[in-house]
């Protein structure tokens, strides 16, 4: 009868591990990469991503809101040099998904343009009239 060892494997535990004569032994670090992570879908995380990337809806204003931004984008342009430093609160639309984000700029005006809608500031950013929501005097130098 066949005595019962504790460990099965007692009887080769000490022993040293074999080595291959034709193939040298494999670095640690190059041994790990074997068991790195594998992508199957390239690119399935940023799609996964993106479409959890949040955005607004646009909020629309009632006509006397438009009218009172109007009123204030009219005072400023009218002030001393016509450059006036400006913090415009406004809707950035998202260039991959609907919605957007509100964003605020602060500059100078370089520019009010009625025939495209659009207020340019000094860094030449342009921003749609109808997508401003706040307009105050700025502070900038």
């Amino acid at each position: 009868m066949e005595e019962r060892r504790e460990n099965p494997y007692e009887d080769i535990i000490h022993c040293e591990r074999p080595q291959s004569g034709r193939h040298p032994r494999m670095a640690v670090k190059d041994r790990a990469a074997q068991f790195s992570p594998f992508a199957a879908l390239t690119g399935y995380e940023d799609v996964i991503r993106e479409t959890g990337r949040w955005t607004e809806e646009k909020r629309e204003l009632d006509e006397d809101r438009e009218r009172e931004l109007d009123g204030r984008l009219q005072r400023l342009m009218s002030q001393g040099d016509g450059h006036p430093s400006v913090r415009v609160t406004y809707f950035l639309r998202d260039e991959r998904k609907d919605g957007g984000q509100y964003v605020t700029a602060e500059g100078r005006i370089h520019r009010l343009d009625p025939s495209f809608r659009v207020l340019v500031l000094e860094d030449r950013r342009e921003i749609p009239l109808g997508d401003i929501v706040e307009l105050e005097d700025g502070q900038v130098q």
